[in-house]
């Protein structure tokens, strides 16, 4: 039976069984036309990347665009094959230059690799650094890419991005638009890009990275994708085939659309902002606005115009609309209802869509109560001397939601060095003196034995804190979000199991107050 409930914010996991042996056997099509009406569905989705700060996106405010797959995985950097049960898909994406020492043009990635920088989501950082970044992407390039990025260039330039296909949710946040596909269309994806040539010929206007996704996109549904000449100037952007695709699951109510959001994990890294198109660029950017305003005026009321009649789509109200498909296919119902002026059944029915919707992105007042909570639990932790030593010493002081998680940060990555064992799990180490320190940097071993308990909170509620005063575009999903305050409310019962223990007199009964976890 198909699983179809994606309320968690990874992508759904479906039901599915794949045959062995050669992807396009004899058998595997006997036995897809045997199952007849039921059918098994893989996912499919336009990734849209938030606009980082540097060379020409500081002016565009453009983003990044690429290709997920839930049923499609990679053999290879460079090849593509079904996923085996228990794999999450892939993403694929193309760039200016990977900077491999072939002239690819795309390469595709494991999901988590793609935005967390490890294949076990459980062991994703918890806080990110650029620091941490290149530990994971040396650990990736050395797992993966060693036959293609053997070159001095490719294993050390920063200009190499191939880095940008590993933890990208570490330095940007991202929306994904998923759609259901069969096997049929699926296999027939990989077919055709595993029998091309694949070589760069990357052009910033007519074959960029949203040139690239349209492609792909539209080999699944025939001009489901498509450019916005008008509001883009001619080029093609990524919020332009974010924003037709959306459009064409909302004309096709049975596509299985909804909208999954990661956000950019919490540290130093400077946040992404929201993607623009060129219009919507003039019009919101003031490092371009105030120039137009004084020397070409008379334009700019077209390009607002142009703007706010066919260029405006908003990624986060997509995703509070359509958070899970059942929220997708509760919208029929209830436009029925309304229309039979059946007002019970239309409450009914929205309730249930509110309700879903809140299951995933949370309501205003279950923020503010949690950021009410935060405060009381911020306030009892002021002033606590627990923190000792030269290292740890200088990153003491609780984290508040007033902005001093930013200092933590910053403290943090300053006196640590990360490392990852060979199953991708971080630790941050501190020296101090002939004696060394560690924490843990995921939430599966941030109080893991041997971590340093006093810094492992802190590192906690300055996750915490930042998160709760983020912005919607640049805050994780009520579903993770709970996930951290359980990791919260373990961390005050461990620290509260440490205080016990250091106030025990010595020899005392009290020393068997603290578990493993210290």
């Amino acid at each position: 039976m198909l699983v179809r409930n994606s309320a968690s914010q990874a992508p759904p996991m479906r039901a599915r069984t794949f045959l062995g042996g050669p992807l396009f056997s004899f058998v595997l099509v006997l036995l897809l036309a045997c199952l007849g009406s039921s059918k098994a569905y893989g996912d499919v989705g336009v990734v849209l990347n938030e606009s980082l700060d540097t060379s020409v996106a500081r002016i565009t405010g453009s983003g990044h665009s690429a290709v997920y797959f839930s049923r499609i995985c990679p053999e290879s950097p460079v090849e593509l094959r079904l996923c085996q049960p228990g794999e999450q898909g892939s993403v694929m994406s193309n760039y200016t230059t990977l900077g491999e020492d072939q002239p690819f043009e795309w390469n595709v990635v494991p999901l988590s690799v793609y935005l967390y920088g490890v294949e076990n989501p459980r062991y994703r950082p918890i806080v990110a650094s650029q620091k941490i970044k290149r530990v994971l992407e040396e650990r990736y390039r050395e797992n993966y890419l060693s036959e293609y990025c053997a070159s001095e260039a490719c294993k050390t330039s920063n200009k190499a991005e191939w880095r940008e296909m590993v933890g990208a949710s570490l330095e940007r946040s991202i929306y994904m638009f998923v759609v259901d596909t069969t096997v049929e269309q699926d296999l027939a994806l990989i077919e055709q890009f595993n029998s091309l040539p694949n070589q760069n010929h990357f052009n910033g206007m007519t074959r960029n990275c949203a040139n690239f996704t349209r492609r792909l996109i539209n080999t699944f549904f025939p001009n489901a994708t498509r450019p916005d000449y008008i509001n883009d100037f001619g080029m093609t952007t990524p919020k332009a085939i974010a924003r037709s695709f959306t459009r064409y699951a909302h004309r096709h109510p049975d596509a299985g659309f909804r909208v999954l959001h990661f956000a950019q994990v919490p540290g130093t890294i400077k946040r992404s902002s929201e993607c623009r198109g060129g219009t919507e660029q003039l019009v919101r950017s003031k490092k371009l606005l105030v120039p137009m305003l004084i020397f070409a005026h008379h334009v700019l009321p077209l390009v607002a115009a142009s703007y706010m009649l066919t260029g405006r789509f908003n990624p986060e109200r997509e995703l509070e609309a359509h958070p899970t498909i059942e929220a997708t296919e509760a919208e029929h119902p209830i436009r029925l209802a309304k229309a039979e002026n059946n007002n019970p059944r239309a409450e009914e029915l929205e309730s249930d869509k509110d309700h879903e919707r809140a299951t995933v992105v949370g309501t205003s007042e279950e923020w503010k109560q949690y950021r009410a909570s935060f405060a009381w639990i911020v306030a009892e932790s002021a002033g606590d001397q627990t923190v000792t030593g030269s290292v740890r010493g200088s990153l003491n002081g609780s984290p508040n939601v007033n902005g001093s998680s930013k200092k933590f940060f910053r403290r943090l990555d300053e006196a640590g060095t990360p490392l990852a064992d060979r199953n991708g799990t971080l630790w941050m180490e501190f020296a101090d003196g002939d004696e060394w320190s560690s924490i843990g940097l995921s939430a599966h071993n941030v109080f893991s034995s041997g971590t340093d308990t006093a810094l492992a909170y802190q590192l906690v509620l300055a996750r915490i804190g930042h998160v709760l005063k983020s912005p919607k575009h640049s805050r994780e999903s009520m579903v993770e979000f709970r996930k951290d305050w359980s990791l919260l409310e373990s961390a005050r019962s461990n620290r509260a199991s440490a205080v016990a223990k250091a106030a025990a007199p010595a020899g005392g009964r009290g020393g068997s107050v603290l578990s493993g976890n210290e």
